[in-house]
């Protein structure tokens, strides 16, 4: 394993290590497939990094679980964004990647192999996720494309530990999260989107910023701070934020985004609707696992 493959874990895997599936949850039923919340997730990636640390511990390696953001700092910004006063205190979160990025940098974790000797660092990588000799797994996406990953050591404990079937919900999962190159230009074209973006770009060019939808606005926002890390460029970065979520408001944006993206996204269940009810069962068995590990993020 590379030192690149390590932050993978820590940044990626919501971690966590420890002996077979729980066998004490009852099935969610198909009434409750839902979509998980931010919170939620981040509480699966939470726990997944617990029980990694438990695991590791065991095999006599010290391990460091990864930083906890605050439930605000850990949220997700889709297309649309209407929460002003999120947007006036963080803008479009460009302060919260740099954070984000110097905490992987001086992840401990990385140093902690790097002075490991060489046998060492090698049963540190077995134990961690198998090594290079850890068995395969593929999934196909609805593009055609097939991804691979490595399953082995503590990642695969902890993601048997908290999803019963790492293997099944992969697959499903990777189908259900890479549905959007299918239904988001159904959503673009959509008559009733179409005229709520009209309505949001009409407010924004009245407000100074005469972008044409969401993403471009977002975009700008962030070249500027790739060029600058100033207060000034962050307080320009927050005023756009504000006037971009209080447009989305106004325009009903996020509300009507969300229902024709349910509308299109409902069209495809001919084909997909057993990934999508397969990943929201066994990520929702999950939480209910990790929420017996950890707390919230608050």
């Amino acid at each position: 394993m590379t030192l690149a493959a390590v932050v993978a874990v820590v940044a990626v895997m919501a971690t966590g290590c420890s002996g077979a599936a729980s066998q004490d949850t009852a099935p969610v039923p198909a009434g409750a497939l839902r979509p998980l919340t931010d919170a939620e997730q981040w509480r699966i990636a939470d726990a997944e990094q617990r029980l990694i640390k438990q695991c590791l511990n065991r095999h006599g390696f010290t391990y460091w679980e990864a930083e906890r953001p605050s439930l605000a700092e850990s949220r997700t910004l889709g297309y649309v964004a209407d929460d002003v006063a999120w947007a006036r205190t963080y803008g479009y979160g460009s302060r919260i990647a740099a954070k984000e990025d110097r905490a992987r940098l001086a992840n401990p974790n990385l140093a902690y192999r790097k002075g490991l000797s060489a046998e060492r660092r090698k049963a540190y990588d077995d134990a961690l996720d198998g090594g290079i000799d850890a068995p395969e797994i593929t999934a196909e996406l609805p593009n055609g494309a097939t991804v691979r990953r490595r399953m082995g050591g503590c990642v695969a404990e902890a993601e048997k530990r908290l999803y019963g079937d790492p293997t099944a919900w992969f697959r499903a999962h990777k189908t259900a999260s890479n549905l959007q190159p299918l239904y988001v230009p159904e959503v673009m074209r959509d008559k009733r989107f179409v005229a709520a973006l009209g309505v949001w770009s009409a407010c924004m060019r009245r407000a100074g910023h005469p972008y044409q939808d969401p993403g471009a606005a977002r975009r700008a926002a962030r070249e500027r701070a790739l060029r600058s890390t100033s207060d000034e460029t962050f307080a320009a970065e927050r005023r756009l934020a504000v006037a971009d979520a209080t447009c989305a408001r106004g325009a009903s944006l996020a509300a009507i985004g969300t229902e024709r993206e349910a509308h299109y996204l409902n069209a495809l269940r001919g084909r997909y609707g057993q990934a999508l009810d397969t990943s929201r069962r066994i990520e929702r068995e999950a939480y209910v696992r990790a929420a017996r590990l950890v707390g919230p993020r608050t």
